[in-house]
């Protein structure tokens, strides 16, 4: 039997500040609010933007690490799934769209997104191993310690 793929990726801006949130047992679960934009142009030639906004949920170690680095206006880089929910208010019943990350990074300079971070990466919540890059495409990271390190 064939399986299918529900494999969603986001490169975008944080339209807000994380909220982080922990459960009883003491996960974190932050939420992002990322906004993706495509531009188009229309039968006359001028340019249209089309903004999308899509709620990122962040599980663990990988939601306190986003919930910690990242604010408003920064961009990232999010690999997950898509779910998709409901919930019934005032005998009403509301729809709900996630994106479920799996992976984080943290896109953009120190002058992006209003701090002084150097870029990262989130580890993943799988067990999978991970590509590594040859080391001819890796970042130099000479600008700060071990233990500026969050992971």
């Amino acid at each position: 039997m064939a399986r299918g793929v529900n494999k969603v990726i986001l490169v975008g801006n944080l339209g807000n500040d994380p909220e982080t949130k922990y459960t009883q047992g003491g996960m974190a679960i932050t939420t992002l609010s990322v906004a993706t934009t495509s531009v188009r142009k229309d039968k006359d030639g001028q340019q249209i933007e089309k903004t999308e906004w899509h709620r990122v949920k962040l599980f663990g170690k990988l939601g306190e690490i986003a919930g910690e680095y990242l604010r408003k206006g920064s961009q990232c880089y999010i690999e997950g799934r898509i779910e998709y929910g409901s919930y019934d208010k005032d005998g009403v019943k509301h729809y709900t769209t996630d994106i479920i990350a799996d992976e984080m990074q943290m896109l953009g300079g120190k002058s992006e997104g209003g701090g002084e971070r150097p870029q990262r990466t989130a580890p993943r919540q799988d067990s999978a191993p991970r590509r590594q890059q040859p080391a001819a495409q890796q970042a130099p990271m000479d600008d700060f310690a071990d233990d500026d390190i969050p992971f």
